[in-house]
């Protein structure tokens, strides 16, 4: 018997859809079906439907279940081919050591049913030099030490039955990756996001009824709500919104205006190995059988590097910059994250656990408790210019070459932070709330970027999500994916010169991160800027020398995604077309 892919019920091969879950097959799905255990009709826990033996996910509710079958993986590709400049990170870091399940057959790997999650991170302790120390007291996340996103359109026809097909093979190709891959950092983490434009170009309705939606659902209703900016805006507001400016965003010399992109869908693959990323390249965006690279017009590759110091070595940011000769790069610390030379990735700066899925914080969205988008969250994605320069050395009036001065703007005023030191604490005890943040202006007339951030990126109060996690109140809420990179702007640009694309190395950032709906984005970037959502607005210009670091960073490309739970990242919601 032929199986479907997606939840290995039985296919009707003559009409090359599955008789349980009614998604297209693979054309040719018998040379590529994924074989499973035969085993009875159960039911799901969760939602009570039927489920087919051997599903990795319920069809109507998308649970996960463990010891699913998965396909065969594909053969494996050239280690760091055509990878260009960034070859020479082989050279400077060699993999963090890691948990022995970070590097476990994925056979024998039970995969989350959020797609954005890395499982098995690791977690050193920090004295405050950058580095991991026995004396350490503060817990710091080691990212994967590569990064890479792809961002594209989609090349195929909008009917039912092509998006179906296109669906199918998309979901192979990436369950081949996972044959051999876990989600972890020592594996290939892959994150599928879903731009605006693909919802509005390819699924204008829904033609069938289902769990979750009636028949003919249109555009845009089938998409999740914002709760609390539905209230504040007094209509309904959807979590997923196209990109915006903010009051600080000043493009650098050369672009008319910060490009809001338009892109379909973007991909972004981590992993401690350049290999592994190649792989996740060739598997879905090559075009030899198996892969799915047919679907996709690519429009950009943006790749980048993060850490590589954690354990006394010298790290890639301060490695890459020096070698390609960037202008303040002999000042960064040679265990630094990140160009500008403070930890990132501090365990009480990052959104903990479910804290940034749509459904996870009651009242929201209407996500909880079954909602198509349930384990989803949104991405932004943005592409900086880094002016290290001015940072470390100062560039004409833009000087943070003290720095007690690069503390203050990364920070807060008033900290007492011996020189050097890398890692600064900020947990909850050390959230700044907007009546603190408004006494540090009066007091030294500037602001940090993080104090600034704060009181809309941390929890008010103490809260108990959905799923009975407790969280303290000053709990970060957003899950930083961000990572330095050497791009101009981009690896790669299909319009370069709508781009400004340059071969010349130039210092910047790749910033990707996870929030529960992109107005949660929004509020934290406004008040970047100083401007809140109650309306109070701080008496600073958004790029002035006392407001956080916003003078040393000039944004060129910005936009928002969807992401999908696992269970529906393969072209989301093409099952309900007819």
């Amino acid at each position: 018997m032929e199986q479907c892919i997606f939840c290995q019920g039985e296919i009707d091969t003559a009409r090359g859809v599955c008789r349980s879950c009614g998604r297209a097959q693979p054309t040719k799905v018998g040379a590529a079906v994924l074989t499973a255990a035969s085993a009875p009709i159960s039911r799901c826990a969760r939602c009570g439907e039927d489920v087919p033996g051997g599903a990795r996910f319920c069809p109507t509710c998308g649970e996960p279940f463990v010891n699913a079958a998965l396909p065969t993986p594909p053969a494996p590709a050239t280690p760091g081919a055509a990878n260009g400049v960034y070859e020479l990170i082989d050279t400077f870091a060699k993999p963090p050591a890691r948990d022995g399940t970070a590097s476990a057959p994925a056979s024998s790997f039970t995969f989350l049913p959020e797609q954005h999650l890395l499982q098995d991170v690791s977690v050193i302790t920090d004295d405050g030099t950058g580095s991991s120390s026995s004396t350490g007291a503060l817990s710091v996340v080691v990212p994967p030490l590569h990064h890479q996103v792809v961002t594209a359109t989609l090349k195929i026809d909008p009917s039912a039955r092509t998006l179906q097909q296109a669906q199918a093979q998309l979901e192979l190709a990436i369950q081949a990756l996972e044959q051999t891959y876990p989600q972890t950092a020592g594996g290939l983490g892959i994150t599928i996001a879903w731009g605006l434009p693909y919802f509005q170009r390819y699924i204008p309705r829904l033609g069938k009824q289902s769990y979750h939606f009636a028949a003919w659902t249109p555009y845009p209703d089938y998409l999740p709500i914002d709760y609390r900016a539905s209230q504040a805006a007094g209509k309904t507001v959807h979590a997923i919104l196209d990109a915006i400016t903010f009051p600080s965003d000043q493009p650098p010399p050369g672009y008319s205006g910060i490009i809001l992109e338009a892109n379909d869908v973007a991909v972004l693959l981590r992993s401690d190995s350049l290999a592994h990323i190649q792989a996740g390249m060739d598997a879905l965006f090559g075009t030899k059988p198996g892969q799915a690279g047919w679907l996709f017009q690519i429009t950009s590759i943006r790749r980048g590097f993060a850490g590589g110091g954690f354990y006394g070595k010298q790290s890639l940011p301060s490695q890459m910059a020096r070698s390609a000769r960037i202008p303040g790069a002999e000042y960064i610390p040679p265990t630094a994250e990140l160009f500008m030379g403070f930890t990132s990735t501090q365990h009480n700066a990052l959104g903990p656990g479910v804290i940034a899925n749509m459904e996870s914080l009651p009242g929201l969205t209407d996500q909880w408790p079954y909602g198509y988008f349930q384990h989803g969250t949104t991405m932004h994605l943005s592409h900086l210019f880094e002016d290290l320069k001015a940072w470390y050395e100062g560039n004409g009036p833009i000087n943070f070459s003290s720095y007690a001065d690069r503390v203050r703007a990364t920070f807060r005023p008033g900290l007492n932070v011996p020189a050097g030191t890398q890692t600064v604490p900020e947990g909850p005890a050390q959230i700044v709330n907007a009546v603190a943040l408004a006494k540090d202006l009066k007091t030294y007339g500037v602001v940090g970027h993080s104090a600034a951030i704060q009181p809309a990126t941390r929890l008010p109060q103490d809260v108990t999500d959905n799923y009975d996690n407790f969280y303290r109140a000053g709990t970060a809420i957003p899950q930083r994916a961000d990572f330095n990179t050497l791009d101009n702007p981009f690896f790669y640009s299909a319009n370069p010169q709508q781009d400004r694309y340059s071969n010349e190395p130039s210092a910047g950032l790749h910033f990707v991160v996870f929030v529960p709906t992109s107005d949660a984005f929004h509020r934290g970037r406004m008040a970047m800027d100083g401007r809140y959502p109650d309306g109070t607005a701080l008496k600073l210009k958004p790029r002035a020398f006392g407001m956080g670091f916003n003078a040393v960073l000039t944004t060129t490309h910005r936009q928002n995604f969807l992401v999908p739970p696992r269970a529906h990242r393969s072209f989301p919601l093409a099952e309900y077309l007819t």
